[in-house]
């Protein structure tokens, strides 16, 4: 009994330290906020309960099951795109000549950028927002794509081309496996990346789905902030966005560590 003791003394004080911290900034936070005596400024209480409303008529659930559905067509398409072609720059040095300086070239041009096209193109709805995210995310895994293909030991490709694999042979059996930690690593920056482009498309634009549907987290923000000023909802919306953001990273790590268990992601 003393040694099962001492193990939960042992767990329960680094579980007590990690949310110390948390626990006083919000008290801080409480006791600032409730000083001016404004009502409407933010704090923990007033915040939870805009939750609990928001949750409770289902408004924010659907807003972010909205934003989640463009962001993951979006993010589905440029990854059909971009690690075939990052592979293809990878392992062929001619394809990597001649498409390597278009992608640099449009690489630095921000997704909320090419809003007015995407608009032009595509009107204001899901569409518009899809195209967005599937630029956003493309260069991410790209260019990781092609830098993990090209990292690629000489030696194995060698070994390859000995045993009598053709190319396309030695880019599925060695490139390819070989490049699963940085196709890996370009998915988890390309999804931050999309799920950032989403709320800044839809706080831009109010993208909206058809048949009156909600038209994302991003234009439930964007109304508390130009029409009804509700900070606490506000806040509520804000915590919603980096919460989903921390669980899709989590899912895409443990993806990860399913599909590659020689690594630590």
């Amino acid at each position: 009994m003393s040694a099962v003791s001492h193990a939960s003394r042992g767990l329960a004080l680094p579980a007590a330290r990690s949310i110390a911290l948390p626990i006083a900034l919000l008290v801080v936070w409480q006791i600032a906020g409730t000083a001016g005596g404004n009502p409407r400024t933010p704090v923990p209480t007033r915040v939870l309960a805009a939750a609990m409303q928001l949750v409770e008529s289902g408004d924010l659930p659907l807003a972010l099951l909205q934003s989640l559905g463009r962001v993951f067509a979006g993010f589905a398409i440029a990854a059909g795109l971009a690690i075939p072609l990052g592979l293809a720059m990878g392992a062929f040095a001619s394809v990597e000549r001649n498409v390597d300086p278009l992608i640099e070239s449009f690489r630095p041009i921000a997704a909320i950028a090419i809003l007015p096209l995407a608009i032009l193109w595509l009107g204001t709805g899901t569409p518009a927002a899809i195209l967005i995210v599937a630029y956003a995310a493309f260069f991410p895994i790209v260019v990781n794509t092609a830098a993990g293909a090209k990292r690629i030991n000489p030696t194995l490709l060698r070994a390859a081309a000995t045993m009598g694999l053709t190319r396309l042979k030695i880019i599925s059996t060695v490139i390819v496996p070989g490049a699963l930690p940085a196709i890996g690593v370009g998915l988890r920056i390309a999804m931050g990346v999309a799920w950032t482009a989403i709320v800044a498309a839809e706080l831009a634009v109010g993208a909206k789905a058809g048949g009156g549907g909600s038209g994302g987290i991003g234009q439930m923000m964007f109304v508390f902030y130009a029409y009804s000023i509700e900070l606490n909802r506000i806040v509520v919306c804000m915590i919603a966005v980096g919460l989903v953001a921390l669980a899709l990273d989590r899912a895409l790590r443990a993806g990860m560590r399913r599909a590659m268990p020689w690594m630590s992601a």
